[in-house]
């Protein structure tokens, strides 16, 4: 597969045509073809994918919000970590929406969780406290506490 900085409807098309050269026969074991709305997913490209017998699934209109989650989640978590199947996913997912909610802080709140309306906890002198650490999302993110 080709870079490009800037790619156009034309470019990705001919992506779609090289990947589908590249499979070869295998290219009919796939049945979707999920994609979002970018300008650049023609219908050339998906005319190259339906002729090889694969439906083409365009993602319903997001918000800002919606999408900025989805990319958070992906970067923090899922492109982390190898997802065996649905029920897989669905664990995962419910584990680092918990963290997301309730313990990492956003900028945009001033550090605080959308759970929690009070500011964060002064720092404290390491020195004279004890810390907790707690393994999340299958030990991908620790999260950290003062431990009673």
């Amino acid at each position: 597969m080709g870079a490009t900085t800037n790619p156009t409807g034309d470019w990705v098309a001919q992506q779609a045509r090289n990947l589908i050269l590249d499979l070869g026969e295998r290219a009919n074991r796939f049945r979707f073809l999920i994609r979002d709305r970018d300008a650049k997913y023609t219908a050339m490209f998906d005319t190259v994918f339906q002729a090889e017998g694969v439906e083409v699934l365009r993602t319903p209109r997001a918000n800002a919000f919606a999408e900025r989650w989805v990319r958070t989640a992906r970067r923090e978590c899922l492109d982390r970590i190898l997802i065996y199947n649905t029920r897989h996913l669905l664990a995962v997912l419910r584990e680092y929406l918990a963290h997301y909610n309730q313990h990492r802080p956003h900028q945009g709140r001033g550090q605080r969780p959308p759970d929690r309306d009070t500011l964060p906890a002064p720092v404290a002198d390491l020195g004279s406290v004890r810390v907790q650490r707690r393994r999340v999302v299958h030990g991908l993110i620790n999260e950290y506490e003062q431990a009673a």
